[in-house]
């Protein structure tokens, strides 16, 4: 271990730290500077030591990566960016919070460089970080299995600091259990136990053993307590070595609880709820800065030497990434092919001829969208070896498995059903659906590979948070969300899904896809892989359904289009339907035709990209002048009713379903051809089609 120095332009660098976090926050009006100012020499020692990276090259591959769980202390990463060099400017740290500016209340990816994630709800960044761990796990296995350990070029660390408040969150126990499973040898957690959040001191709701409850998990767990002499004494030499002694150990993910005081060295607020998430206010500002040494008249006050000794970490990380570019260009070109592989996956660009690895179904053969979804997967793998995933514990309701790939899991681990190793691709998240979506999230964030994440339509409930987050940075993640509907029969309505699709449509950026049939399931598959600026659910059936003559890959991805023509190719009504109810809206189609009334039948798997087509696609679709419309989906009604208009119908399901064959449920809920056809004649009644007979005197 080589020698420690930390000199006084060191500590003064810190305390100017907490002096751009106290001033940030009082010029804003708003924010949390209490965290930013205790965190100040943890955050200053991680980036100006012990962190691999290069300001002047924020996407540098073989960085490590920083991921701050708890946003909402924003500052603490804003002003190391600014300190680090990585383009933040003094100005910025001054417009926090405002608008326009490059410093958000929270830290938000892609808006930022040097923000890996957006992070503010709280644990979500702990499974980030889990899943940029498993994903550089993966990408070595892909790239360079055979190195030795800390030789390869894809070698790195992730590096993780949360709050109190991302501990008591439960996602938090989901992810550092998975990720202790996975034994994580390349993540380490700092946990600032400061033992308060917006409710004043944690022991009002928080009594566990948090180091207790890591070690139970079985992280490599150390404490660095600058409480425990009676005085505070921030020992950054012994927080060095804890990190340091992190990185040695490659068997664990680790664990490091950093006791702290809030806030400190406020003289008034330090150690209270009151400096978490508020201004200090100008007097007790005064008072700190004087505490300082500093002038309290002068804010963002940056003095010169500070800069450009904090700046020389820029010129360290360019040496490091030199250093690193010769491993790398050797690796390149000892693996010409692997090399080139790298190269298409990190572009997330797709290889040629890939599509024609898709299946293709028989019409009139019947199958469940789930099953066509897992031939979809494991025509797949060969083609694309970026494609990785699994499922909630789910595997084999969900088809997520893809046949003959082995589990991604420490060989101890690996089970009789699911061989593996720790570079395979099968991934086993447990009955854990929220770790799972923020792990899929830190999977697509870390680069490269894609990801996919299944469980039931109706837990993904559990996993909103995470997908919305997913949505807000536009990772291409995949969710494989089968038993869509009151379909799913006898477990009844605690798993049938009524409300979530119109739910799950409501988040901006999601596209919800539900397939008519296993070949329109293809079809969206190929859809969803060749977009890389969003995330998509696949919501898929687990009864079988007919394969159909005429879908279209081509109106599929286009959202929606024309699955059966009225016979007069000019409809007098059109029937819009998804999913299962495809198949309902065809027979409705046939009783209509069967009574002289021209039908257009409208398959439409996905509501956003029908929405995104031109104007003159979409009303060749639903033509304008045909006011009678039916829409028919099981669940509810919500959005429909922008399709069919005024005159229009929807055949839906406003309440909860129940536990029978699901026959028998569509039956009894009139999810039915007849009722579709009825509620077709209900619409044309509306507009004057309804006409009378001569009944005689």
């Amino acid at each position: 271990m080589s020698t420690f120095e930390w000199t006084d332009l060191d500590k003064k660098a810190v305390d100017i730290v907490r002096a751009l976090a106290m001033d940030a926050v009082e010029k804003a009006g708003s924010g949390h500077p209490g965290t930013a100012m205790s965190l100040a020499p943890a955050a200053y020692l991680l980036f100006q030591r012990t962190m691999r990276h290069d300001p002047t090259d924020a996407t540098w591959v073989g960085r490590d990566r920083f991921v701050l769980s708890c946003g909402h202390s924003s500052l603490t990463l804003y002003i190391q960016l600014f300190l680090s060099g990585y383009g933040l400017t003094l100005e910025d740290i001054e417009r926090l919070r405002s608008w326009g500016s490059r410093t958000p209340g929270h830290p938000e990816h892609g808006h930022t460089v040097g923000v890996e994630t957006t992070t503010g709800p709280l644990g979500q960044g702990i499974g980030n970080a889990v899943g940029m761990a498993m994903a550089a796990r993966r990408e070595r296995g892909l790239f360079d299995p055979d190195a030795a350990p800390g030789t390869s070029p894809f070698d790195h660390h992730i590096w993780c600091f949360a709050s109190e408040g991302d501990i008591e969150e439960g996602i938090s126990h989901e992810v550092s259990a998975l990720a202790a499973h996975q034994k994580l040898g390349n993540l380490t957690v700092l946990f600032d136990s400061n033992h308060i959040s917006i409710e004043d001191d944690t022991q009002i709701a928080l009594s566990e053993d948090v180091v207790r409850r890591y070690e139970a998990y079985g992280w490599h767990v150390q404490t660095v307590d600058w409480t425990q002499t009676g005085e505070y004494v921030e020992d950054v030499k012994a927080l060095h070595e804890a990190l340091e002694a992190t990185r040695a150990e490659t068997e664990r993910p680790s664990f490091i609880r950093l006791r702290t005081i809030i806030g400190w060295p406020a003289p008034n607020k330090q150690n209270t709820g009151k400096i978490h998430g508020a201004a200090l206010g100008d007097a007790e500002v005064a008072a700190t800065k004087t505490i300082l040494g500093m002038d309290p008249s002068r804010t963002f006050d940056v003095p010169a030497e500070v800069l450009e000794h904090a700046r020389q970490v820029a010129e360290r990380g360019r040496a490091t990434h030199a250093e690193w570019e010769k491993s790398y260009i050797d690796w390149r070109q000892a693996n010409p092919e692997r090399a080139a592989e790298f190269d298409r996956i990190s572009e997330r660009e797709l290889p040629n001829g890939w599509a024609q690895a898709l299946p293709t179904f028989e019409t009139g053969a019947s199958i469940s969208t789930r099953k066509a979804s897992g031939e979809v997967l494991g025509a797949l793998a060969r083609v694309l070896p970026e494609l990785w995933g699994g499922s909630a514990d789910l595997a084999e309701s969900n088809n997520t498995t893809m046949k003959g790939e082995p589990s991604f899991i420490p060989e101890e681990y690996q089970t009789k059903e699911f061989p593996g190793n720790p570079y395979g691709r099968t991934l086993h998240f447990g009955i854990r659906e929220h770790g799972m979506g923020a792990i899929l999230n830190g999977i697509a964030l870390h680069g490269g590979t894609r990801p996919y994440g299944g469980t039931f339509l109706v837990f993904s409930d559990y996993m909103r948070p995470a997908v919305r987050l997913a949505a807000l940075m536009k990772l291409p993640v995949i969710y494989v969300w089968t038993h869509d509907s009151i379909g799913l029969g006898e477990d009844g309505p605690t798993h049938q899904p009524v409300e979530h699709l119109w739910s799950l449509r409501a988040i901006p950026g999601l596209d919800i896809v539900r397939p008519a049939d296993a070949n329109e399931t293809a079809a969206a598959w190929k859809t969803v892989l060749k977009h890389t600026d969003r995330p998509a659910g696949l919501a898929l059936t687990r009864q079988n359904l007919p394969v159909f003559e005429g879908t279209s890959a081509e109106g599929v991805a286009r959202g929606g289009y024309v699955l059966r023509e009225a016979s007069t190719r000019q409809p007098q009504a059109v029937l819009i339907a998804t999913g299962s109810e495809v198949e309902i809206a065809v027979a409705a189609r046939d009783l209509l035709e069967s009574e002289g009334i021209p039908t257009r039948v409208v398959s439409m798997p996905c509501v956003e990209w029908f929405n995104g087509q031109d104007s003159a696609y979409r009303e060749r679709v639903l033509p304008p002048t045909v006011k009678a419309r039916v829409a028919v989906e099981a669940g509810i009604a919500l959005g429909w009713r922008e399709f069919v208009g005024e005159a229009g119908e929807v055949v839906s399901l406003e309440h909860f379903g129940a536990s029978a064959p699901y026959r028998t449920l569509y039956q009894q809920f009139g999810l039915t051809a007849e009722r579709v056809a009825a509620a077709a004649k209900a619409s044309l009644a509306k507009l004057g089609y309804d006409k009378g007979e001569t009944t005689g005197n």
